[in-house]
């Protein structure tokens, strides 16, 4: 049950890494807890790191008698649905691009948001 709910914390991580800046559309302090968790999302695949969810969720699932799997997290849950023949160092790349360039469009529009004058109500 614990390696479940690692599991539902990691995709709603990976869900705030990709789309968390539509938040700051709405919350803008919001910009200093997600652009750091952003950066490290990416890095994680752009550098080919383990996020250090995914070893805590296969120690948990195998002292729960469980089998584990091979690969990460992207690997094992996002990408089977997503593309079917796996996790290739050329899609990680992708991925954290897709990362940054998604984040980095969010990100624009909060700034031109940001900087325009406020309405004035004139009479």
């Amino acid at each position: 049950m614990l390696a479940d709910l690692v599991v539902v914390f990691h995709f709603a991580f990976v869900l705030f890494v990709v789309l968390g800046g539509l938040l700051v559309l709405r919350w803008r302090w919001l910009a200093y807890v997600h652009l750091p968790v952003a950066l490290y999302g990416a890095l994680i695949e752009l550098v080919g790191w383990v996020c250090p969810l995914t070893p805590l969720e296969k120690q948990l699932r195998e002292s729960a008698g469980l089998q584990g799997y091979q690969g990460g997290f992207v690997e094992h849950y996002i990408l089977p649905v997503l593309y079917p023949a796996g996790l290739t160092r050329g899609v990680q790349l992708v991925l954290g691009m897709v990362v940054i360039g998604v984040n980095l469009m969010i990100y624009v529009v909060v700034l031109r948001k940001g900087h325009r004058p406020p309405d004035r109500l004139t009479a």
